[in-house]
């Protein structure tokens, strides 16, 4: 888990102050560390430079944009971390740009635009993990509970604390009410009141509670797990995780097996099973390549 040299590839010099970018495990892990010096607020900027970010990521399928060697530009990304600097995760919208003075119009930009970059974490092929070591609170909490896999370290802390200014936190409940039963999202969101990293963790909202300075080890270890498998299909795992999800248990059988019958027809899927018969590590390609139906007489 050594750090790479890193080469930005999407947005400009100008927009680099927000966002920091670091690169693991021969480039197959894309670490983003909210930076704006302050409490890493999402402000529209902020929005925007992590969206286009996340977006270039989701359309590469190899990471020459960042490779040094020939070597390198075999290996795929298989996952994104969100961390920061300072000790709040993120503390939520910029509040300034949410006055009268702003305008509906910046308002509504603020808020799809970000519900937007919400959906697309979902979407998006590889795993987000997020590694929270301070404060997430409001739009920070929205973005944690966003992501697929959730490290936190045991003093950090979280709270939809909109009541306190008027503004109730309704589309950070979008993504908390999706993560947590509906009793504890109603009275974060109720109270303003934060619960602490072990009351996420039996909630639901956090996946994984270490030591404050074991954070970003674990997230790394936890990148360090899924880049052994399949890329392919980690993607089509993740994809069928939040559709059948939203499906009735009979639908969701139903689409289940379809997935299951395709899955079994990827290389990368016959290739384990063959590895695991034959007692051998298995050599993942990494594609959506198919496998030659053998037809029977």
């Amino acid at each position: 888990m050594f750090k790479s040299s890193l080469r930005a590839f999407s947005t400009s010099k100008a927009a680099r102050t927000l966002l920091e970018r670091e690169l693991y495990q021969g480039n197959s892990v894309v670490r983003f560390i909210l930076n704006d010096k302050k409490v890493n607020t999402l402000s529209l900027a902020m929005i925007n430079e992590l969206f286009a970010e996340l977006k270039a990521i989701d359309k590469i399928e190899k990471v020459g944009v960042y490779a040094e060697t020939e070597k390198d530009r075999t290996i795929k990304v298989r996952s994104v971390i969100i961390a920061h600097n300072g000790k709040s995760f993120s503390a939520g919208h910029e509040l300034k740009e949410l006055t009268t003075e702003s305008g509906s119009d910046k308002h509504n930009e603020i808020f799809n635009t970000c519900g937007d970059m919400m959906n697309f974490i979902r979407n998006m092929k590889v795993p987000v993990i997020a590694e929270v070591n301070g404060t997430a609170a409001a739009a920070g909490l929205q973005l944690v509970a966003s992501c697929d896999v959730v490290v936190a370290g045991k003093s950090s802390k979280f709270l939809v604390p909109g009541q306190k200014l008027g503004l109730f936190c309704s589309t950070p409940g979008i993504a908390l009410v999706r993560a947590v039963p509906r009793k504890v999202a109603m009275d974060m969101l109720l109270t303003a009141q934060p619960i602490d990293s072990e009351a996420a963790l039996r909630s639901g909202l956090v996946s994984r509670v270490v030591e404050d300075d074991q954070v970003k080890f674990e997230a790394l270890n936890v990148a360090e797990q899924i880049g052994h498998f399949s890329r392919s299909v980690t993607a089509l795992g993740k994809a069928f995780f939040y559709t059948q999800a939203e499906l009735s248990t009979v639908d969701a059988y139903r689409y289940g097996s379809r997935v299951m019958v395709g899955n079994l027809k990827l290389k990368d899927c016959q290739e384990g099973i063959s590895a695991f018969i034959g007692k051998r590590p298995a050599d993942f390609e990494h594609t959506n390549d198919l496998v030659e139906e053998v037809k029977k007489n």
